[in-house]
């Protein structure tokens, strides 16, 4: 808690204290103007905007691509399916830095640089080998005779997966949103690739701009950057219910 206490009495600090030592903990006075100052600094309230786009349209993606592709993994028999998911699990060894180049070549020659389809659209294809195979590790341990029962009564394959394997497996997906949210909402590299224009930028290009070449507005950042932490500490919190169950379930099979 201690990082996070400073960056809370920094962004209340006047410039001229933040590095005086011995550190002043409490802030005296308190500058309240700096909050005002940071989300006018630049439109913060577009870069909020944008980062809530993203966020939320990649968690939807990612949150439901990845549970149905894990669920055919898990429940499905068909030719090959532990050597596909094994080739799966095996991209999670391949750095983000190899396939940079090739990636932004491709979406370069299809138009989609300077926009935000370069940061959504993959979310759909699957969600990320690390979401699949946490899915999969849940679906294993929904019995199959739930399944059998509601193919009984008629269901098919896509109403069993959406009317009794989903409702059943709210942690895992309270945890993986949680994560995807997270992971897309702090994303720098993502945006700083694809995005040019400014009213475009997300938070975190628009937290950058407080870093100039010769001088950091460290009371401005700071103030900023408690901003920014709201909507993870408010997913958290909305999720929070499922996502400590998720942790008691885990304890409960280990």
């Amino acid at each position: 808690m201690v990082p996070f206490f400073w960056m809370l009495s920094t962004s209340l600090k006047d410039s001229s204290v933040i590095f005086q030592f011995p550190p002043q903990w409490i802030p005296d006075p308190i500058v309240w103007g700096n909050y005002v100052e940071a989300m006018t600094f630049a439109p913060f309230h577009l870069f909020f905007l944008n980062s809530l786009t993203i966020a939320g349209l990649s968690m939807i993606g990612e949150v439901f691509t990845g549970a149905l592709v894990a669920y055919g993994f898990a429940k499905l028999q068909f030719k090959g399916r532990d050597t596909l998911f094994i080739i799966v699990l095996a991209t999670m060894m391949l750095p983000g830095e190899v396939t940079m180049i090739p990636v932004f070549i491709m979406f370069a020659h299809i138009g989609w640089i300077d926009t935000y389809l370069p940061l959504i659209v993959p979310s759909y294809f699957g969600g990320g080998a690390f979401f699949i195979f946490m899915f999969r590790q849940f679906f294993l341990g929904i019995p199959n005779e739930l399944e059998d029962a509601a193919r009984i009564d008629g269901c098919n394959t896509f109403q069993i997966f959406y009317r009794i394997v989903l409702p059943l497996s709210k942690p895992a997906l309270a945890v993986v949103a949680i994560f995807s949210f997270h992971g897309k909402w702090n994303d720098f590299l993502g945006p700083l690739i694809y995005l040019n224009t400014m009213e475009k930028f997300t938070v975190q290009l628009g937290l950058a701009m407080f870093q100039g070449m010769f001088q950091t507005e460290w009371s401005l950042l700071m103030a900023a950057s408690i901003v920014a932490l709201l909507p993870v500490l408010l997913i958290f919190f909305m999720f929070q219910k499922y996502f400590i169950e998720g942790i008691k379930l885990s304890g409960i099979k280990g």
